[in-house]
C-alpha cells in the first residue's frame, strides 16, 4: 500500500520535525532529510514556529502566494528522486544543472520548476504525471534538445 498522508498529516510532519529539532530530540532519517530542506528555507521558520496559526492556512498562487509546505515537500521529493535516480537519469541531469548554476539550491529550484510543470500538465490534461515532460524540461534548462534523448516507458520503470 502506498503512503498517502492527508494535508494535515503532511503539515504535522513538518511542524513536528521542526519542533523536535528545536528541542534537541533525535530525528529519524526522513526527519533529518526534511530538516536539511527546512534549513535551506529560513523564510519559513516563523511559520513552522506557529502551527496553530498556519496548520490550516491556504496559500493561493493566484494571489502570488507560495505554499511553504508544498515548496519544501517538492524539495523533499527531489531529494528522494536523486537518492534512487528515479526517474532514470534525473541524478545525471541534476549534476549537470549543479555545474551550470554553481549552487545546490539554485539547481534544485531549476528542477522543481520542471517538476511543477509536469504536475500542472497532469492536472490540466488528465492522466498521470509524464516523466518525459519532466526530463525534457530539465534538458531544456541545460540548453539540450529534449528530442535527442529516448523517451522513457513508464512500464519499464516498474521492473
Amino acid at each position: 500500500m502506498m503512503f498517502a498522508p492527508s494535508r494535515q498529516d503532511a503539515r504535522r510532519f513538518f511542524f513536528d520535525t521542526w519542533q523536535k529539532q528545536q528541542a534537541g530530540q533525535p530525528l529519524t532519517d526522513l526527519e533529518k532529510l526534511l530538516f536539511s530542506v527546512i534549513l535551506l528555507h529560513p523564510e519559513y521558520h516563523d511559520i513552522l514556529n506557529r502551527p496553530q496559526q498556519y496548520a490550516e492556512r491556504e496559500w493561493l498562487p493566484e494571489q502570488g502566494d507560495t505554499n511553504p509546505f508544498l515548496h519544501m515537500g517538492m524539495h523533499l521529493a527531489l531529494e528522494e528522486q536523486l537518492s534512487i535516480d528515479q526517474p532514470p537519469g534525473i541524478r545525471a541531469l541534476y549534476q549537470q544543472l549543479l555545474l551550470q548554476t554553481g549552487d545546490e539550491h539554485d539547481a534544485q529550484h531549476e528542477v522543481l520548476d520542471c517538476l511543477g510543470e509536469m504536475i500542472w500538465q497532469a492536472q490540466r490534461y488528465g492522466g498521470g504525471p509524464d516523466v518525459n515532460v519532466y526530463l525534457s524540461c530539465i534538458r531544456g534548462k541545460l540548453g539540450q534538445d529534449p528530442e535527442d534523448t529516448p523517451r522513457l516507458n513508464l512500464k519499464d520503470m516498474d521492473d
